[in-house]
């Protein structure tokens, strides 16, 4: 028998504001947010709860800046495209220090950000900051900031994907995704277990996608151009059914096969095993036209996280 895992009922999905660089700025902004926002449990003990921050009905405001000046194909219509760059706010004087990255200056700047906010934000705050991440996963994962901040002031290591501080007792990784935007959110693990990402994770990536197709992201900032969901048309590995006969994902050469989404139900996203480390996520959409019916998105684990690879439909 699969294994099943369904999310609690819970309010409606709303737009987070961008990851807040400035301590000041976010806690001013995130003020604004504190009441609405999530921390309620998953419902299987043992995976980090992906309840859903509350989205804003109304356009957020950014205070940090998109990374990119130009849109790339949407990956389902109704998504905005991307920001002008503009300079990040200067890094706050008293921020925690991070260990050196032997090469990577960028990972240390745009990691102390985040550990500033660290050590004087609220949980509602560092979700809304870091929205990439299943809010109740910030919580939980940022649970004993001072554990955290002695992790980051040993040496940083890097891979082609990640960077990642360690001591004896915490690891928190890094990815470069993040970096790039000059403000980068860890994940944090207890030491000897193996980073990585879990179901709460593959729920939060179909959420987001969702979100972007009604034109209503959880932060301006997600967009498929630096934030990419869909999986790419270079994995030739795609086999969920087992069959011996892999090809590309097919959501790669029909990025508009959800259809145009006018809404989901976010608090009956569900998730399933399908074969190995593919998961299904099940979810009520409307489409126009069309209607309501349950759409199931097939998605697998990548050293970024989880990526879609298709829907039914």
């Amino acid at each position: 028998m699969r294994n099943v895992v369904v999310e609690r009922a819970q309010p409606p999905l709303l737009a987070l504001p961008r990851p807040r660089p400035h301590r000041a700025v976010a806690l001013a902004a995130g003020l604004t947010v504190t009441a609405a926002l999530i921390a309620g449990c998953d419902s299987v003990s043992g995976i980090p709860g992906d309840d859903p921050a509350p989205a804003d009905t109304t356009t957020a405001t950014t205070t940090t800046p998109s990374t990119t000046s130009t849109a790339t194909q949407a990956i389902a219509p109704g998504e905005p495209a991307p920001g002008k760059t503009t300079d990040l706010p200067p890094l706050p004087a008293d921020a925690p220090q991070v260990g050196a990255v032997p090469g990577n200056a960028d990972a240390v700047l745009a990691v102390r950000r985040w550990a500033a906010d660290l050590q004087t934000s609220t949980p509602a705050e560092l979700q809304a900051a870091c929205w990439t991440i299943p809010p109740r996963t910030v919580t939980d994962m940022y649970a004993d900031p001072q554990s955290i901040l002695a992790a980051l002031s040993q040496p940083g290591t890097a891979t082609a994907d990640t960077v990642t501080w360690r001591n004896r007792t915490t690891t928190v990784t890094v990815d470069r995704e993040a970096i790039a935007s000059g403000y980068a959110c860890g994940r944090v693990f207890a030491a000897g277990v193996e980073p990585g990402y879990d179901e709460a994770d593959a729920r939060h990536t179909v959420r987001r996608y969702l979100a972007r197709a009604t034109g209503k992201p959880l932060d301006p900032a997600d967009v498929e151009a630096t934030h990419p969901l869909t999986c790419k048309a270079t994995l030739t590995t795609w086999d969920p059914q087992g069959t011996g006969n892999p090809t590309a994902p097919p959501l790669t050469s029909d990025s508009g096969k959800v259809g145009n989404v006018t809404s989901y139900t976010g608090e009956e996203l569900r998730s399933d095993q399908v074969r190995g480390d593919y998961l299904a996520v099940h979810v009520p959409v409307t489409t126009s036209p069309g209607g309501t019916r349950m759409r199931t998105f097939t998605v697998v684990p990548t050293a970024e996280g989880y990526c879609i690879g298709d829907v039914t439909i």
